[in-house]
């Protein structure tokens, strides 16, 4: 009776170890397979197994990053500045005497031309004084005939003494003549010598006169010439001329012209894009009012803001119908020579160690690497930049997490994406 859980038992060992250990020898028998080519799938799927467990753990010691495969493309290589309208020209007309204004005033906004009287002042006591200078030097011409006259009978004197003189010295030596007279004749020749000093003196003095008339009529005309204030070009007023019976003094404004013909459009380039910008170059710009205006660049700043180190660029445009005013804000394009750039998104954008600015690329062995970067444009969009080579695995997220030499495991996004 105790040999049949005996056989149970065996019978039921045997078959626990086929279904656990020789599970695929059992499964191949029952689907009427070689055992022996079931073993050795087992055996290689058990490898492929223990490779893709390996792979696994590598894959753990890598930082997941999404990667942006990005080309060169031509760029549209345009500056891009904001800045302002301004007049091209602009002038401020200060009185420069004290006197009242006698001239009904003009109002802001009329167009003046070139000479037109702007402020008109009561000239008081000037033209008196005018005719003051200018009878001082009639008078003062008047004198040179008489000192001329003068120093030519100096020199006669002077003549006749000298030669008596050496009659005298001639008769005394031959005992003729007595010390006494000649003496005399000494006496008479130094005395006409002084006598031409005194009418050279005369006939200078003469001359300063007439040089001191002249200025004073010229400074009598020119305080008359400042009664009259007038325009300097051909513009428009604007501010209102000084009002009529207002008391003006030295320095006090009379009127304000600007010339709007022709306008500049002023912006501020900074330093990496001013050796882009040139002299001559086509330049268009897009006010508030969504106005178009197109122009040349005439002017390239050579030294720079001290605050902002940026670099002022003014563009002439034309403006015949003063639709253009002074001071409106406008969105400037300076052509410049093309190159080829990439588009990145702003986010891509990061710092190294050492501050400065550049993206995180993925290099051609799966680790992480810095490279800086030139600023170009900034849109909407995203960010123009150069100095990277033509093609570039630009890591987009988790650049922020990565190091150069960090081994990566990037996911890749096509730059149409």
């Amino acid at each position: 009776m105790r040999l049949i859980p005996v056989i149970t038992a065996i019978v039921v060992s045997l078959g626990l170890y086929f279904l656990v250990i020789e599970r695929e020898t059992l499964l191949a028998f029952a689907r009427g397979e070689d055992p022996e080519t079931t073993s050795e799938t087992s055996a290689a799927e058990a490898d492929a197994a223990a490779t893709a467990d390996g792979a696994g753990l590598v894959a753990e010691n890598r930082v997941g990053v999404v990667a942006l495969r990005s080309q060169a493309q031509v760029f549209d290589s345009a500056v891009i500045l904001r800045g302002m309208t301004q007049a091209v020209r602009q002038v401020d007309l200060r009185a420069e005497t004290s006197s009242t204004v006698i001239s009904a005033p003009l109002r802001k906004g009329k167009q003046v031309k070139v000479g037109d009287i702007l402020c008109q002042l009561d000239p008081g006591t000037r033209p008196a004084a005018l005719l003051e200078a200018q009878a001082r030097l009639t008078e003062a011409r008047a004198n040179i005939p008489v000192s001329q006259a003068r120093l030519e009978e100096a020199d006669a004197k002077l003549s006749e003494a000298k030669i008596n003189l050496i009659a005298a010295q001639k008769l005394s030596e031959g005992g003729y003549a007595s010390e006494t007279r000649l003496a005399a004749a000494k006496a008479t020749e130094r005395a006409a010598v002084a006598g031409v000093a005194s009418a050279k003196g005369g006939l200078e003095t003469a001359k300063a006169g007439i040089e001191a008339a002249i200025a004073a009529v010229g400074s009598a005309q020119t305080e008359i010439e400042r009664l009259t204030i007038v325009a300097p070009f051909d513009g428009l007023l604007e501010s209102d001329s000084a009002e009529l019976g207002s008391l003006v003094l030295p320095g006090d404004l009379c009127a304000t012209v600007i010339q709007l013909d022709t306008i500049k459009v002023v912006g501020f380039v900074p330093e990496t894009q001013v050796n882009r910008v040139t002299l001559g170059a086509a330049a268009g710009a897009e006010l508030a009012t969504g106005e178009v205006v197109r122009g040349q660049v005439t002017f390239v700043s050579r030294s720079a803001d001290q605050t902002t180190r940026t670099f002022e660029v003014e563009i002439t445009v034309a403006n015949k119908d003063l639709a253009i005013r002074d001071g409106q804000t406008a969105d400037i394009a300076i052509a410049a020579a093309g190159a080829k750039a990439h588009k990145l998104p702003q986010s891509a954008l990061t710092l190294n160690k050492d501050g400065q600015l550049g993206v995180r690329i993925v290099r051609a062995d799966q680790t992480a690497g810095f490279v800086a970067i030139d600023l170009l444009r900034d849109e909407a969009d995203g960010v123009w930049v150069g100095g990277l080579p033509e093609q570039a695995d630009v890591i987009i997220r988790g650049q922020d997490f990565v190091v150069s030499g960090v081994a990566l495991a990037p996911t890749y996004q096509e730059a149409a994406q």
